[in-house]
């Protein structure tokens, strides 16, 4: 899906100024409402935009401690370790590997101990072979994408 330069504007308001309405940010940007519904809505539809939810804290939420948890996994029980992972509230985020590992995973906790308890509990999933694990010390640089935005703009 290509975007424009009126759609690299669309996401950086979107980005910068998330609680905008759609009114002011047609008046922003000097196009007609419609248009830039019509944007919202194919960009939508073709994945560029995937939520519109708020950005929630983890460790605000009582759950400080962030890992990354490294899973290897039985071969042909991919897809079932993956399933079971949905069910584990701690962890954040799961993606399909290459290099060391099968799964790599995003957990938050409480603190080491309640860390070690959700290693367990992966250990303990039908089709898990090992897990290694790495504690995140400090956030360097936060999630963001309005940077890869500015960029694909700027092509």
């Amino acid at each position: 899906m290509a975007v424009d330069e009126l759609d690299t504007r669309i996401l950086t308001l979107l980005l910068e100024q998330p609680r905008t309405s759609v009114r002011e940010y047609a008046r922003l940007l000097g196009v007609a409402r419609g248009t830039l519904q019509a944007r919202l809505d194919r960009m939508e539809r073709d994945g560029v935009i995937t939520g519109t939810g708020p950005s929630l804290s983890p460790a605000a939420l009582g759950h400080p401690v962030l890992a990354f948890v490294h899973i290897e996994v039985t071969q042909g029980h991919l897809d079932e370790v993956g399933d079971a992972l949905a069910a584990v509230p701690e962890i954040i985020e799961a993606f399909s590997i290459t290099g060391g590992g099968d799964l790599l995973t995003r957990v938050a906790a409480r603190d080491n101990g309640h860390l070690e308890d959700v290693i367990q509990q992966l250990i303990n999933l039908p089709g898990v072979v090992r897990t290694r694990t790495e504690v995140a010390l400090r956030e360097r640089v936060a999630h963001r994408v309005l940077p890869l935005v500015a960029s694909v703009g700027r092509r």
